[in-house]
């Protein structure tokens, strides 16, 4: 298995140059965000922090990363990713919903591929406002609900779902939470901002590589489609989305 599966990355990066060669991975994009802001950050809560603030092979970037704060908090509900979790040093077991810090604490809070759990975006949104201070910024990353990628994963029932994730990601049934999408359009996004005492400063929409590396004639026609999203024609469908919030004041 190990033998196909570096065939058919071998495939795709081949295909990749030749078809979208200015094409990167949307992970690599938001890293590049994280690097600029945290560079203004003093005190810092990732939120949904899991077992990693970057995808495993960036792991020797993300312990440089970390250090670039004051403060780094890591916030997560789930225990088992709290533990496991190898770069922030303070974490906490908590709730977006109820957050376990006082008002006007954090300069930056950031959060990577969380917001499309969350259940009552309205209330979440309000509370990490709530602990953000007056001029602190809000950064998530998040898939786009209008986004070919989205609405496969909304459309394929559960069970089928989880064996595609292990086949096509590798990612485990414990790295598999409940997804909602109530928070991942520009729309949304500008709605319960303004409704919760935030700012918009942007909303970006990203490019990602494919889903289908591992089935060469999905991925073939996918890199085609991929090609038309990196035009601007193509841009509101991107997979990805990049929301920068700031609280007003200060």
């Amino acid at each position: 298995m190990g033998r196909l599966r570096n065939a058919c990355n071998s495939f795709y990066r081949r295909s990749q140059r030749i078809i979208a060669p200015s094409l990167k991975y949307s992970q690599d994009l938001y890293e590049e965000v994280l690097w600029e802001c945290s560079a203004r950050a003093g005190n810092w809560l990732e939120l949904g922090c899991g077992h990693q603030l970057l995808p495993s092979w960036r792991f020797q970037q993300e312990q440089q990363l970390v250090k670039r704060a004051r403060l780094l908090v890591g916030l997560d509900y789930d225990l088992p990713s709290l533990v496991k979790h190898r770069t922030i040093r303070h974490r906490i077991r908590g709730d977006a919903s109820n957050l376990p810090f006082r008002d006007n604490v954090f300069n930056l809070i950031t959060s990577n591929m969380v917001f499309e759990h969350l259940d009552q975006p309205q209330a979440q949104l309000a509370e990490i406002c709530r602990v953000l201070k007056p001029g602190g910024l809000l950064v998530f990353h998040t898939p786009n609900s209008l986004s070919y990628s989205t609405l496969l994963a909304r459309l394929v029932p559960g069970p089928v779902k989880a064996r595609a994730i292990w086949f096509l990601q590798r990612r485990k049934d414990e790295d598999v939470f409940p997804t909602y999408y109530r928070i991942n359009t520009s729309r949304r996004i500008r709605r319960l901002a303004g409704s919760t005492g935030f700012e918009v400063v942007s909303v970006r929409f990203i490019p990602s590589t494919g889903l289908f590396v591992m089935i060469p004639p999905l991925a073939l026609l996918e890199l085609l489609l991929i090609r038309i999203l990196l035009t601007r024609v193509g841009r509101p469908f991107r997979p990805n989305i990049v929301a920068f919030l700031r609280k007003p004041g200060a």
